[in-house]
């Protein structure tokens, strides 16, 4: 197993996937993972809603984009006025829900989706965390994903194999955001 700082600084945002879908057993650790980030009040609020059929993911895309275009923030409405997939052609998506009257859901989920990711980055999986979704749960649509009663729907997380034509490339991290008091 990697030890656990050099799965976080491998971990890469991946935006081309492989069609193929990931293992089932893969896919259950990732949700494992995810189900044992820390909670505030260990309230656990979170849900996931997993989706492995590719055309209610293009879909929520395409619902996405549609609604993004309307946006009065110019690059939101460029990119919903763009040919390109928003959630990446991935082939597994989770979305991740937080109960609404729970003590910290969004902090919560976050920490889940964080766990998820490094599961799935020590897998050699790609991930990519999707927040532009969010204009698809803001619509009449959303109903598909049968959303739990008290929970809202906050981001979504792409989930596959790394394209062989993905360009990986480390990323510089800012060393001056420090302060020590002794």
């Amino acid at each position: 197993m990697d030890n656990i700082i050099e799965v976080i600084k491998k971990r890469r945002s991946i935006r081309k996937f492989k069609e193929n879908q990931i293992k089932e057993e893969e896919l259950n650790l990732i949700l494992e993972a995810a189900v044992h980030a820390p909670s505030g009040h260990n309230d656990q609020p979170w849900h996931f809603t997993v989706i492995q059929n590719k055309e209610l993911i293009e879909k929520i895309s395409d619902l996405s984009k549609a609604e993004m275009a309307k946006s009065n923030e110019e690059w939101i409405a460029k990119i919903g006025s763009s040919n390109r997939s928003i959630v990446h052609n991935v082939p597994t998506l989770i979305i991740v829900s937080g109960k609404k009257d729970s003590y910290s859901p969004l902090v919560d989920c976050s920490a889940a989706v964080e766990n998820m990711m490094l599961e799935s980055t020590s897998l050699n999986i790609g991930t990519c965390w999707l927040g532009l979704v969010n204009y698809f749960f803001k619509i009449e649509e959303a109903k598909v994903l049968n959303i739990k009663d008290g929970y809202e729907p906050y981001y979504a997380v792409g989930i596959g194999y790394i394209s062989d034509e993905c360009n990986i490339h480390s990323i510089k991290r800012n060393a001056d955001v420090f302060t020590y008091i002794k």
